[in-house]
Order: structure tokens, then C-alpha cells, then sequence
């Protein structure tokens, strides 16, 4: 846990601020910027990247995914710049909180993965590497995306802790342990052998 030594009001203000940046669903901009139309309404219906590959557009889809990992890092960046050390953690938790539960969307949101390595990058850049190698090797080895984020998010407080950032572990573990709930049918499909690799419907 960090400890909280920022004005209380500085760091509601922080949660705040970091949950309306999280929440704003770049997945749905993007499909539509793109004419690929609701992406709810398309595969899974999930507000990701993984789902906006689903409509055959990879430009579409890397947009997404970038924009969802880059809004978890901004908040993080900008919550360490102008208020402190805990305020970035703040910031991480909220910002996956407002992807995961977006308010425009009746908080019906995605599953978090890129807003979570987005977050653990700039948290702490080292373990956020870890972490992204690890979800492009399991994707490599295995091509299943969810697989990819469940075996990421499982490692990254063991990162976090043997490079040397052991206070961020046990916001790691939280945020793990959402992005698990979030994929509860996806491990059910992995169990049956009939989870979708990726680039497939």
C-alpha cells in the first residue's frame, strides 16, 4: 500500500479526474470514426481492442488499444507530475475502474487489460515491459488474447516486486484480481477448449 500523504482533497480530486479519463470508451469512438458502426453490436460485443479486431480492421483495432493503455498512463503521469507518488497509484486504480464501469455507458465497460499494462507502464516502467512481453509471448505461443491478459495480469506483482517496486504489488493484485472477474467466461471457454484465437470470431 503507499502511503497517503497528499491532501485528501488533492487526491479525491485525482480519483475523480482519473475515472472520467478511464471511462471514455475509445473502442466505440474509434468503430465509429471508422464506419465500422456499434461496436457493441459486433463479436463479443466487449469495448476492446480484442473485439475491435474483430471487424477485420487492424488500424482500428491498434487505435484502441493504444488510446485504452495511453488514457491509464496519462492519468498516472500527470497524477505523479502535479500531486505525488501516491496520487499516481490513486490514479491507476480509478482510471481502470472508469474503463471497466464507464458512467457514458450505464458502466458497462471492457475488461481493462491495455488500461491495465498502460497503468503498470507508467507506474513503473521496468515491471510494465515485464508484463507486455509477457502477454506478446503467451499471444505468440498460444494465440488466444485472453489467455495472453489472465497470464500478464497474473505476473505483473511478481514483476513488480523482483524489480524492485514492491510497494505498487498490492495495487497490482487488486487490479489482477478485476481483470480475472472480468474474464470469468473466457476461462470457462479456455477450460472447454473453445475460446476464440486471435484474429478469429
Amino acid at each position: 500500500m503507499p502511503d497517503l500523504t497528499s491532501a485528501p482533497v488533492l487526491l479525491a480530486l485525482t480519483a475523480v479526474l482519473a475515472y472520467l479519463l478511464g471511462s471514455i470508451p475509445f473502442g466505440l469512438v474509434i468503430t465509429r470514426a471508422f464506419g465500422l458502426g456499434d461496436l457493441r453490436k459486433i463479436g463479443s460485443g466487449n469495448i476492446g481492442a480484442t473485439n475491435v479486431l474483430r471487424t477485420g480492421n487492424k488500424p482500428a483495432a491498434l487505435a484502441t488499444l493504444l488510446l485504452d493503455a495511453g488514457k491509464g498512463g496519462a492519468a498516472v503521469l500527470a497524477a505523479r507530475a502535479l500531486v505525488g507518488a501516491d496520487a499516481a497509484q490513486v490514479a491507476a486504480l480509478f482510471s481502470f475502474l472508469g474503463h471497466l464501469f464507464p458512467v457514458w455507458l450505464g458502466f458497462k465497460g471492457g475488461k481493462g487489460v491495455a488500461t491495465f499494462l498502460g497503468t503498470l507502464v507508467a507506474l513503473a516502467w521496468p515491471a510494465g515491459l515485464a508484463a507486455c512481453a509477457t502477454w506478446a509471448l503467451t499471444a505468440a505461443i498460444s494465440r488466444i488474447s485472453s489467455l495472453s491478459a489472465l497470464v500478464a495480469a497474473a505476473l505483473a506483482p511478481v514483476w513488480l516486486a523482483v524489480m524492485g517496486y514492491p510497494q505498487m504489488s498490492f495495487l497490482a493484485i487488486a487490479l489482477a484480481a478485476m481483470v480475472f472477474q472480468r474474464h470469468h467466461a473466457n476461462i470457462a471457454r479456455i477450460r472447454a477448449g473453445t475460446e476464440p484465437r486471435i484474429g478469429k470470431t
